[in-house]
């Protein structure tokens, strides 16, 4: 068992300074503050029941993944146990940036060539955070995201976490995103400042609206409060939806 039913000792294993603990406190200050409106946004659920999150971006680069880590991090610091899927089978990283074994995961599990308590691990992050690795990498991911086995999957995960986060791949990549939306709460919209261009932005709040999303925000990355750039643009977005926050001075990595 996890979560809720089990407690234990953190790994040693190493981790980038870019997450967690290591973060300067502008960074950290800035998680926190979107894990509160975070919350706040899903007031309106079940107060005992988990929530599922899922975390995208319209592009790659945009730090998408470390935005998914970083908040999942603050939720457990504020006593609640998380778990992150690492719902992009086809580039996945977060199993490399933890130091963890991601031989097996979601993609074995939803095969039905494991079982859960095979391939959960404890990050060293925080003893309340686990990931659910990628593993290995399959030929049919859209397929097993939108399967019979990863609804029943995630049924049984919600009764040992309060949060589980799916960190996704981007919405204008692949269609792995809008067919995992159905299985969430809401989703979160991760923007790089200055990176992705407005017609990208659009492209993908159009389609996670086509397929009836319920966009809970957006998060601004490698945010530069004196800069202008397309921020009236994605203030537009941000008014439109329950809330947008943005944090700089450390830059984060965004390899995904």
């Amino acid at each position: 068992m996890f979560g809720k039913n089990k407690k234990g000792n953190v790994s040693d294993s190493e981790y980038g300074a870019m997450l967690g603990g290591h973060l300067n406190f502008a960074a950290s200050e800035a998680y926190k503050l979107l894990r509160t409106n975070l919350m706040y946004a899903l007031t309106g659920e079940e107060t005992d029941e988990c929530r599922v999150v899922g975390v995208t971006s319209s592009v790659r680069g945009e730090g998408k993944s470390t935005t998914t880590l970083n908040l999942a991090y603050s939720i457990a610091e504020a006593g609640q146990f998380v778990l992150v899927l690492e719902c992009d089978m086809r580039l996945p990283t977060l199993a490399k940036r933890l130091g963890i074994d991601g031989s097996k995961g979601i993609s074995n599990l939803l095969a039905g060539l494991c079982n859960g308590s095979e391939v959960i691990k404890r990050t060293n992050l925080h003893q309340n955070l686990y990931v659910l690795p990628a593993g290995e990498i399959p030929p049919n991911p859209s397929e097993l995201l939108g399967s019979e086995r990863m609804k029943v999957s995630l049924d049984v995960l919600r009764k040992d976490f309060d949060y589980i986060l799916l960190d996704l791949p981007p919405v204008n990549a692949v269609s792995d995103p809008l067919i995992a939306s159905k299985l969430t709460d809401g989703m979160i919209l991760v923007v790089r400042q200055n990176y992705s261009n407005k017609r990208s932005l659009a492209e993908a709040v159009r389609q996670l609206r086509f397929v009836d999303a319920k966009i809970l925000g957006f998060v601004m990355t490698s945010s530069d409060s004196g800069a202008k750039g397309n921020k009236k643009y994605y203030k537009k977005y941000y008014k439109q939806y329950g809330y947008g926050y943005g944090y700089g001075q450390q830059k984060e990595k965004t390899s995904s």
